[in-house]
Parts: structure tokens; C-alpha cells; sequence
């Protein structure tokens, strides 16, 4: 039976089951790109790109440029239990990743994997790659790529072509539906995207500092021996502790009790 979706509700994210090679044009080493997909559920309209690999920061960043492919965000993110945004699956209760947590805060959505042993929950996302690697996937496959974004590049063509072609059965194309129900009912975008932040728990030393990337930072000396939450971007260390009533609040309740700028940090 046909679900039926309601407009703006939810965007299905998952990686394709192929890979893509791509030859290094000055060593010829062959390395396999991974296909992250996104698919708005009521009009079908459909987000793809190549990846290194299928980690957190390649997750994430997939799920920032899907956003500003749609213009818009969604009521709902379900991805289909990935290792890099869900740590435990559970049938109730996801344990989901805090940067992917502070991604969600940050455009103002939620969560909601799908669940283990549901397949309605993930139909979409997993029709949404079959379509993906068929009309895209097959028809690049006798191509040779020289980097990721000489794939991306690709991608792109065959991407719009199936967006614009008409699905036979509705009578309508994948564009058509989402400038008529996705794109009138999708949140705005915040004025910036979401800036890459990976999280740590730490327990503050004797000497009221804590260590984050062979850096240390100094926190106020009453937290000595308590355990503090870090929020590292690649330009700024926050550093976060229970039950302060502060302004500011990162996943899980927990608001800032300090805020410092230290020297980059590299995610790997």
C-alpha cells in the first residue's frame, strides 16, 4: 500500500549500497566514493553526492549541503540507524550522536531513526537509492572520475534529469511535486549552516584544566574533579557543565559554563 507523506515532514538521509571508483590522476591509486542520499518523503525530490567515506564528518556535512539543496529544512530527519549518527540503535529510545543532536538543534528538527525490524520506516530511503543508482550510479559507471569533484560533477546532470522527469504513474516530475508541496511547507534556513563540531566528555585535573587535541584549557577551579562536556570546532573549544542555568544549551540540557577560543582543531 502506498504511504502517503505530508508535505515539509520528513527528508529520508542513507548511503548507496554501490561505490564509485576514482582514480588519483598522479599516483593512480583506485579509490571507492561512497553516495550519500537524501529524499524529501511527500514529493520524492532527490539530493546526491560522492564522499570519501561514510564517517561523522562526512555525515554531517552531507546533511548540511542536502539543506541548502532543498532550501529548506524538514519537520523530521530519519536516517536508517548508521553507525556515524546513531550510536545504539534501539527500538525506542536511539542513542544518537551529540554532534548529530547539535546538528538538529542547530536547523531547529529532530532526529527520528528508523526503527530496527520496520521496513515502512525506511521505504523511502531505500527506493530513494534504488532510483539513485539506476538512473545515476548506472550511467556512470563506464566513466573514469580524477577526483571527488570530478564525480560530484557528474552526479550532478543525471541528478536534475531525474528530479525534472516525469514519474509515469503520478503524472507529474519529482520537481514539480516538491515546488507544489515540499518547498511551501520546509522551515527557513538559519542565517548560517551548521559549522562541524565533534563533542567529548572530560574529567577536570587538579590543576582545573582539561585536555582536548593536546591542547589544555583552564576552566574555573571549584569543577576540579568534575566531569565537563567539550564542544571543539575547528576554531573554538566550549566547555559545558551540568545544571548551570546559562543561556545557551547544547543536546542534552546541559548549558555552558565556559567559552574559549584555542588553536585549531583538526578533525581527523
Amino acid at each position: 500500500m502506498r504511504q502517503t507523506h505530508k508535505a515539509g515532514e520528513k527528508m529520508f538521509v542513507d548511503y548507496a549500497g554501490q561505490t564509485v571508483a576514482v582514480v588519483d590522476p598522479e599516483t593512480g591509486e583506485i579509490r571507492q566514493a561512497h553516495i550519500f542520499i537524501a529524499v524529501l518523503a511527500a514529493s520524492n525530490y532527490s539530493y546526491a553526492e560522492a564522499q570519501w567515506a561514510e564517517d561523522l564528518p562526512n555525515w554531517i556535512g552531507g546533511h548540511v549541503r542536502a539543506l541548502d539543496f532543498f532550501g529548506g529544512v524538514p519537520e523530521i530527519i530519519t536516517p536508517d540507524n548508521l553507525k556515524a549518527g546513531v550510536k545504539h540503535p534501539s527500538r525506542y529510545e536511539p542513542d544518537i550522536n551529540p554532534t548529530y543532536l547539535d546538528l538538529a538543534e542547530h536547523y531547529g528538527t529532530v532526529i527520528l531513526p528508523a526503527r530496527v525490524r520496520k521496513p515502512k520506516d525506511k521505504a523511502k530511503a531505500e527506493v530513494g537509492v534504488q532510483v539513485i543508482e539506476r538512473w545515476i550510479l548506472a550511467r556512470l559507471r563506464k566513466r573514469r572520475f580524477f577526483g571527488l569533484a570530478d564525480l560530484n560533477r557528474a552526479i550532478r546532470k543525471p541528478r536534475d534529469e531525474l528530479n525534472d522527469r516525469v514519474m509515469e504513474h503520478l503524472g507529474k516530475s519529482r520537481r514539480e511535486f516538491f515546488e507544489e508541496l515540499d518547498r511551501p511547507a520546509l522551515k527557513p534556513l538559519p542565517a548560517e549552516p551548521y559549522v562541524f563540531a565533534l563533542w567529548k566528555k572530560a574529567k577536570v585535573h587538579i590543576d582545573y584544566h582539561v585536555e582536548f587535541g593536546k591542547h589544555y584549557y583552564s576552566v574555573p577551579h571549584r569543577l576540579i574533579g568534575e566531569k565537563v562536556f567539550l564542544r571543539a570546532t575547528e576554531h573554538t573549544v566550549e566547555i559545558f557543565h551540568p545544571g548551570q542555568d546559562l543561556r545557551q544549551a547544547p543536546p542534552g540540557g546541559i548549558s555552558p559554563q565556559i567559552s574559549s577560543t584555542g588553536a585549531p582543531y583538526h578533525p581527523d
